[in-house]
């Protein structure tokens, strides 16, 4: 049953903000593993390459101007399932070991609201090298109104001033996410669109997910002066939105600047903002702009207004980028706000490189393409693009079958390329729910190649974290591996565990005999 009047709030306090956290709060990380929040996009190692390089460059900027005593922050807003920070490291560690030279030490912070979720990755096997080397700590962090960070393994508290090195931010679907306003531009007024809220009795309908799920929202305006006041902090930006505007609702990124400035004070120096969003930083793009829509996926994201973001802080003095082409899915931009951005060469070289000429938002697009013709596709398209991707396993388990299928014709070469691949991909995987099966490919794919040490390896993880697995098929694919590396205890073991399962295996049988 719906309450029978909608109850109205202003947009950035209405209930849905409140439902949000809930819904972070009681479903952890499985918010993300369980596939319902999207994590892909921005977590996958193509973006965590291209933000790695971007890193490097800043570190070499840093560098160059002689600043290499103190320790750079870089703080990642919402880190969500840890994925992107793991790639991150991974490939910044590389970068940082190919190249040799003098850089400033640097630690990467996790941050996010929900407290189980910080203590989650504190604990989180994949993380554990990172923290032995004292490059990773986590952090609670509220984005409406922290002004320090609380650092979980390093046990410090990082308040204002306290940093000389300019602060470096990750934000991925950060600012379509947290509180907004919402004001509507007419005949060169503003108004504030206060939201009409229907929502189900929370006495039947009490879980987040379905409260967003059914919820009935309209909207009512009323003339807001206060925006056009002569001591609003963003007047001007008002004033060009009164001008160019008509008919058109603005998701106003109040919370999310103000955010900045907090994060701002904790540094000396400034800081510079890596983000990437489903958000428009083209004025064009919100002329004649519909009410928001909720884009519900257990939680809801809305779209962030990168115009407002880059137009305060290029008022201020920044410098600010975005791709000149339109993108598709994800928009990756960056703003440096220190002193002389433009000094910052190898930091904007790295943008260019890696999001301006081809990068996350464009992988994406070709991949989700790619995926559904994997079936026509032979292994020198499959391995370079596999390459291209960071040796993705997500990639890899779309894939396999292929793969599978064209090895009887496979050059020696490109097997080798296969177990490379492999090797690298699990070398940099995180830890999640299909581990097992990721595992477990990577298994058969290598018995296939008769590579049967390797193949033992993967299929005996694949064994230890899915029980799934425990069948007779490879149960026996493990025992031939044994076999073939003249393991005769462990060949017997598998052996007999395939016959106590199905006691007619008939190879199983012959393999037993040849012992006797």
């Amino acid at each position: 049953m719906m309450q029978n009047e909608g109850q109205r709030y202003r947009f950035s306090e209405a209930p849905v903000w409140d439902w949000q956290r809930a819904y972070y709060e009681q479903k952890g990380l499985s918010a993300w593993t369980d596939n319902q929040v999207p994590q892909y996009i921005t977590s996958n190692p193509m973006i965590a390459t291209a933000y790695a390089e971007m890193i490097f460059g800043f570190l070499q900027d840093l560098a160059s101007k002689g600043q290499t005593s103190e320790t750079v922050t870089i703080l990642e807003l919402g880190a969500g399932v840890g994925r992107l920070a793991h790639q991150i490291l991974i490939k910044l560690m590389e970068l940082k070991e190919f190249a040799g030279m003098e850089f400033p030490a640097f630690r990467y912070v996790m941050t996010d609201l929900v407290e189980d979720n910080v203590m989650g990755w504190k604990e989180h096997p994949s993380m554990q090298s990172f923290i032995q080397q004292g490059i990773l700590d986590f952090a609670r962090f509220d984005a409406i109104q922290d002004t320090v960070l609380h650092l979980v393994v390093a046990n410090t508290v990082i308040r204002p001033g306290d940093l000389k090195q300019p602060l470096l931010l990750i934000a991925n679907y950060f600012f379509d996410s947290i509180p907004q306003e919402l004001i509507y531009i007419s005949e060169g007024e503003i108004y504030e669109c206060d939201i009409l809220l229907q929502s189900p009795d929370p006495s039947i309908h009490s879980e987040p997910a379905q409260l967003l799920e059914n919820m009935t929202i309209s909207y009512e305006y009323r003339r807001a002066p206060e925006y056009s006041a002569e001591g609003y902090p963003y007047q001007e930006l008002i004033e060009l939105y009164k001008k160019e505007l008509e008919d058109s609702h603005i998701l106003f990124p109040a919370i999310g600047l103000s955010c900045l400035d907090r994060l701002n004070r904790l540094s000396e120096s400034g800081y510079v903002l890596i983000t990437a969003d489903k958000g428009d930083h083209r004025l064009d793009n919100w002329k004649f702009s519909e009410p928001p829509e909720f884009v519900l996926h257990g939680s809801f994201s809305l779209t962030a207004n990168y115009h407002g973001i880059q137009y305060i802080l290029e008022g201020r003095g920044a410098q600010t980028r975005f791709t000149t082409h339109h993108y598709k899915d994800l928009n990756i931009g960056y703003m440096l706000v220190v002193d002389e951005p433009m000094s910052y060469v190898n930091t904007r070289l790295a943008y260019h490189r890696f999001v301006e000429r081809f990068g996350p938002d464009d992988f994406f697009s070709i991949k989700e393409w790619m995926d559904q013709q994997v079936g026509t596709m032979q292994l020198k398209q499959i391995l370079p693009f596999w390459r291209l991707g960071g040796y993705d396993a997500e990639f890899l388990i779309h894939s396999a079958n292929r793969i599978s299928n064209l090895l009887p014709e496979a050059s020696d070469e490109e097997m080798l390329d296969i177990q490379y691949g492999i090797h690298t991909m699990w070398s940099s995987y995180y830890v999640m729910k299909h581990q097992g099966d990721v595992a477990f490919l990577a298994g058969q794919l290598l018995y296939e190649m008769y590579m049967y040490e390797d193949a033992k390896r993967f299929l005996e993880l694949s064994l230890d974290t899915d029980a799934r697995k425990r069948n007779t098929a490879v149960l026996y694919d493990l025992a031939v591996c044994c076999y073939e590396l003249e393991l005769e205890e462990e060949t017997l073991a598998y052996t007999r565990k395939v016959l106590a399962l199905e006691p007619d295996h008939e190879e199983a049988m012959d393999l037993l005999r040849s012992f006797e």
